[in-house]
């Protein structure tokens, strides 16, 4: 019996949660899957799931051999990484991820410095609206917004980015400009649930929470698509401030009620506290970081973006 291939196969199992499923994440017949799987119950003689018709659980003994085995992989991973020089030398490849607007904007600029720089790397960026689990998605470093729960991870904050409001000059020009949250009542608003509710807007007004009643002319299910109604002239709407950075400059688009915006949101690198760091991770965080402090802190003032350096 190979053990590494065993444990490789429980854990595919204890993720996917079935068989079938982890049969089809390895590309490996689902016979082959339930042998190895029994195999290595007999050998160490004791059930590591419980099996019931929708899915299979995890036993006391199997929780604590999925542990062992991931602490187990990981060190053969890391042995072999470093006997290939990947300690050593920036090379092999980077698994990133970021929010979708954020990433497509900030982040990518980045990357394409990066791998002119350091011609071994190769990076997989994947983009996602939500807080992917590193561990197990594989992920070396992620661009994080929001304060972050789990102590496990380790974060490098490079900046802030802050909620804005905003609409085209034209409409402006044709429904007057709102200089209170509570004006909003009177205008056509476009609203991304995600990001605000489409029937109550918040703001602060004098260090205290301001919620205003406002009519959604219309919902959109992405940010960019908010950003571009309301560059159209269709109505008011909040966004983040990278996202609308672009507009301000051409003067497509206008911020309004900057004074009563809640406290910026803070963004951050993350990566998974290991005992050794390869170097292609330390590389692009060095790399990274100081553009990145650098293109947050220009927006957060509604400065011009300068050109990414590569």
């Amino acid at each position: 019996m190979d053990r590494f291939e065993a444990m490789s196969v429980v854990l595919a199992v204890a993720e996917a949660g079935s068989l079938s499923e982890a049969a089809r994440r390895q590309r490996t017949p689902l016979a082959t899957v339930s042998r190895k799987l029994s195999d290595l119950e007999a050998h160490l003689r004791t059930k590591l799931f419980n099996r019931s018709s929708r899915a299979l659980v995890l036993t006391d003994t199997g929780r604590s051999f999925v542990a062992a085995s991931k602490r187990i992989l990981a060190d053969l991973a890391e042995a072999e990484r470093t006997a290939a020089g990947e300690y050593s030398i920036p090379r092999g490849e980077l698994v990133l991820s970021a929010p979708v607007a954020l990433g497509r904007i900030l982040l990518l600029p980045i990357v394409g410095g990066f791998l002119k720089s350091f011609p071994e790397v190769d990076v997989q960026l994947g983009f996602a609206d939500r807080a992917v689990n590193l561990v197990e998605e594989h992920v070396d470093l992620a661009l994080r917004i929001g304060n972050l729960a789990d102590s496990s991870l380790i974060a490098v904050r490079v900046g802030e980015i802050q909620r804005v409001t905003c609409a085209s000059p034209d409409y402006l020009k044709a429904r007057g400009t709102p200089r209170t949250p509570q004006d909003l009542q009177g205008h056509a608003c476009i609203s991304y649930a995600p990001l605000i509710s489409p029937k109550t807007w918040t703001f602060r007004e004098e260090g205290e929470e301001v919620t205003v009643p406002v009519q959604s002319r219309l919902m959109v299910s992405n940010l960019d698509s908010a950003c571009e109604a309301a560059r159209d002239g269709m109505g008011i709407t909040t966004a983040f401030s990278y996202s609308i950075a672009s507009c301000v400059k051409a003067g497509t688009l206008v911020r309004l009620l900057d004074g009563y915006q809640p406290s910026p949101i803070p963004v951050s690198l993350v990566y998974s506290s290991n005992r050794f760091m390869p170097s292609k991770l330390r590389s692009f965080l060095d790399f990274a970081t100081p553009l990145l402090k650098e293109e947050l802190a220009s927006m957060a003032v509604g400065a011009p973006r300068k050109k990414t350096k590569a």
